[in-house]
């Protein structure tokens, strides 16, 4: 469908019931990630989690085309960086000695998610060029006239990064983690192509929990129990108390008192169960969409030695390949992913400085803090533990 520019109907909205549900969704299904679905996002706002009061100001862009919803970014207007895992500090540093303000900056994410998967939600029968270029310009004019300091598109499709750099965004490189399914049959076929050590360490590790009496089961959709999501909040908030002021609290209660109404339908449960305990002793929380699976959240009550790698890694990967699932990101953060199978692979975050000394500092350092990142991320993959052919 070819819309003309000045048919094209832009706003901004203060909250995501603001945007039809059905409509939203329909541009959000062909995205890999769940996590742009209008019940997630409306339980952030609607629980406290990414709402005005934690410094998350909803201010999605919507566009629209005789009355029907063609485009959509979720957007956020804060004046923190907070729950974005992209960590700015180095910018927000240099903006502080040269004397000049860092926020507010104009985000777009899924809140408090760091994974794949950002880019314009359009409808496909528009014109892209013309849509995606009207959206751009309406970030551009939105900040521009509001004293917005800055524009950062986090955890971008790569596709998408690159593109917003057409429109003054630079693109700045992150490491992250991907398992890639390879067909295999089940978890032993997996760990044949790790070496003779690794697949020695990953079976002890596996069989100690079997003879502690561990039985780990994976629950998923319609299938997990209510009593689940009280629990995880419990560990979530457990899980974040053990980091103190480094902890990422972020989640309310209420986020995961709604989230069986909202989401149940793409989430998995690995719960680990000890004898002569009823509720498990462990969760950890996955999603899940099509082709891909995500790690999100994890907690114990009590420390049992290779738990976590069980629930946040093995049994997961055994589930994905049960399914047929072709990817598994796991989370942020850990070298010890690199010893488990995990690849170490590229995430990007699009900024733009509207002060031009801000932007001239940003592109003139980016190339080679993304130089850094690529020989970290190069470094992580030399610790795969691959088998060797010969």
């Amino acid at each position: 469908m070819t819309v003309p520019n000045d048919q094209l109907t832009l706003r901004f909205a203060r909250s995501m019931a603001e945007a039809d549900q059905a409509a939203w969704d329909a541009l959000a299904d062909p995205l890999d990630t769940p996590f742009f679905e209008w019940a997630w996002l409306k339980l952030l706002e609607d629980s406290g989690s990414a709402a005005p009061a934690k410094g998350w100001y909803p201010n999605h862009l919507l566009a629209h085309a005789a009355g029907q919803l063609v485009g959509a970014l979720p957007l956020y207007l804060k004046w923190h960086s907070d729950g974005e895992f992209v960590f700015d500090q180095l910018w927000g540093e240099a903006a502080s000695r040269l004397g000049l303000p860092y926020y507010p900056r104009l985000v777009s994410a899924s809140p408090f998610t760091p994974a794949t998967g950002l880019k314009f939600l359009t409808d496909p029968s528009v014109n892209q060029v013309r849509l995606s270029r009207r959206l751009f310009e309406t970030i551009e004019q939105y900040c521009q006239g509001n004293g917005v300091q800055g524009a950062a598109l986090l955890f971008a499709e790569p596709d998408f990064a690159a593109a917003s750099e057409d429109y003054g965004f630079t693109a700045w490189r992150h490491q992250g983690y991907l398992w890639r399914n390879r067909q295999f049959a089940d978890f032993e076929d997996f760990l044949s192509t790790l070496n003779a050590n690794r697949r020695k360490a990953i079976r002890h590790e596996r069989r100690a929990l079997a003879e502690a009496g561990v039985r780990v089961e994976i629950f998923s959709g319609a299938d997990i129990p209510n009593a689940f999501f009280p629990l995880m909040r419990e560990l979530y908030d457990r899980t974040n108390a053990k980091f103190g002021p480094w902890g990422c609290r972020y989640l309310t209660p209420a986020f995961f008192e709604g989230l069986p109404a909202a989401f149940r339908h793409r989430l998995a449960f690995a719960a680990a169960f000890t004898p002569g305990r009823r509720d498990p002793v462990a969760l950890a929380m996955l999603a899940h969409k099509r082709d891909i699976l995500f790690g999100r959240y994890w907690g114990a009550f009590e420390d049992i030695p290779f738990l976590h790698f069980e629930l946040c890694y093995y049994a997961p990967i055994a589930w994905a390949i049960a399914r047929g699932i072709g990817r598994y990101d796991p989370g942020m953060g850990g070298a010890h992913k690199a010893r488990r199978g995990f690849v170490s692979v590229s995430s990007y975050s699009s900024h733009r400085f509207f002060d031009p000394r801000m932007d001239m500092i940003f592109r003139t350092h980016i190339d080679r803090v993304n130089q850094l990142e690529k020989h970290y991320i190069d470094e992580l993959n030399e610790l795969l533990p691959v088998r060797r052919k010969g």
